[in-house]
């Protein structure tokens, strides 16, 4: 039976971040979300003290200073970037990969079973920590589900050295490790399902591969019923099936500080609708509508609440930065009112199909269509070589006061010319 394997990134964004300053290396590091809100990455040292996910900042600045724990805000271009470099490193290894998220890749292994698959994960490990400087961990086996779970392993029993091949395992050593795994950490079940799976006696990962298939899928669900049968070595995941393109595109902040006027609600809803149109064509999508939302302080029970929406149809589908940001404008307009702190605001793709097989109406304009076509990739060039917003729509604003707190941010090291680390000889 043929292999998978899943590559994940150890500590994504704590890796980035010490990939371009060494000195971060074995000491405590988090990153922090939108404004510096909460803790979404934690390095290994801080997991060792305890520290949860989603902490307020502000509750633990006391915690971090005694313990030395250095905090940096998210770096999204950044971090982007180095899962761009990874993946397409990643590439080399196999002829078909599903990329799964920013940070995990799944690599089809089969026809590579005469190979020693742990040295070949070895030699996918050195490639990847050697160009790119993040450490990574994978799991083989043969469904997509026990990869997940072999990956599970690499990371928490460190003589595996990073690579754990359950190909490797006797029916009986298998049994006897899943026997150890709670059911939690099976690919899919999380937080939710987990307390009823307990109720019923189904604790571990083991428990739940020798549960009955036919009596999970009338107690819970089809997926969960699939979910057994990957346990049980039985593929009904294919590589790529969950790596669809997207049926809506959300593009959501909070702002830095409270927002009153019209004008930086405008500024804040083209950026955002910019960012959208982007993931719009990277997916060689159009929307058919969009939708815009602006939200007011709800923290402050002296202030009104008011968190309005409103959907725009598009004339017809498109992918063109101009005319996405002139519908959310339009939406924007209608919902605006006065005498409120804004604290956040957002668009929504919706209705989208692919681009190829999207028919033109009779009085569509060729060329207009091909004019566009070609302006948006020149925009969408430009902003990846030279960094993002090199180059924009007016209506984007330039000053943007209003755009995130990241009072603790590193440089943009591999996307924007000035901030490309120096070193001295």
């Amino acid at each position: 039976m043929s292999s998978i394997a899943l590559v994940d990134c150890n500590n994504f964004y704590a890796s980035c971040e010490r990939a371009f300053n060494p000195k971060l290396e074995g000491k405590p590091l988090v990153v922090l979300s939108n404004n510096d809100g909460c803790v979404v990455a934690r390095s290994n040292e801080v997991k060792a003290l305890g520290l949860p996910m989603g902490v307020p900042w502000f509750q633990i600045e006391k915690l971090a200073k005694r313990h030395g724990i250095l905090a940096y805000s998210s770096n999204y271009a950044l971090y982007g970037d180095m899962s761009a470099r990874v993946m397409k490193l990643l590439s080399q290894f196999s002829p078909r990969q599903e990329i799964y998220s920013i940070d995990e890749c799944f690599l089809d292994l089969a026809g590579f079973e005469p190979r020693d698959l742990v040295a070949y994960g070895q030699k996918i490990r050195h490639r990847i920590r050697q160009g790119t400087g993040i450490p990574v961990s994978i799991g083989i086996a043969t469904t997509k589900t026990l990869a997940k779970l072999a990956n599970h392993v690499a990371k928490k029993q460190e003589n595996h050295g990073g690579v754990c091949d359950f190909g490797r395992f006797s029916a009986r050593e298998l049994d006897d490790l899943l026997e150890s795994i709670p059911v939690s950490e099976v690919w899919g079940v999380g937080r939710k399902l987990t307390p009823r799976l307990e109720t019923l006696k189904i604790k571990t990962v083991s428990d739940l591969k020798k549960a009955n298939p036919r009596w999970i899928r009338q107690q819970f669900s089809i997926t969960l019923e699939r979910t057994v049968a990957e346990l049980n070595g039985l593929p009904c995941i294919e590589l790529g099936e969950e790596s669809a393109n997207r049926q809506q595109i959300v593009s959501s902040r909070s702002f830095g500080r409270s927002v009153e006027t019209l004008e930086d609600l405008r500024e804040a809803v083209s950026s955002y609708m910019t960012r959208a149109a982007e993931r719009l064509r990277a997916q060689h999508s159009v929307a058919g509508s969009i939708a815009v939302h602006i939200q007011a302080s709800s923290f402050k029970p002296e202030e009104p609440r008011y968190h309005p929406s409103q959907v725009v149809p598009l004339v017809k589908p498109t992918d063109d930065t101009r005319y996405l940001i002139q519908a959310a404008l339009q939406g924007l307009q209608h919902i605006y009112r006065p005498g409120f702190r804004y604290r956040k605001a957002g668009v929504l793709l919706m209705a989208l199909e692919a681009k190829a097989t999207l028919h033109p109406a009779l009085f569509d304009d060729p060329e207009a269509e091909a004019r566009s076509s070609r302006l948006m990739k020149v925009m969408d060039t430009i902003n990846h070589r030279m960094g993002q917003d090199t180059l924009k729509l007016a209506s984007s604003g330039t000053e943007n006061s209003w755009r995130m707190r990241r009072g603790f941010k590193s440089p943009n090291y591999t996307t924007h010319w000035a901030e490309i680390p120096q070193v001295t000889a």
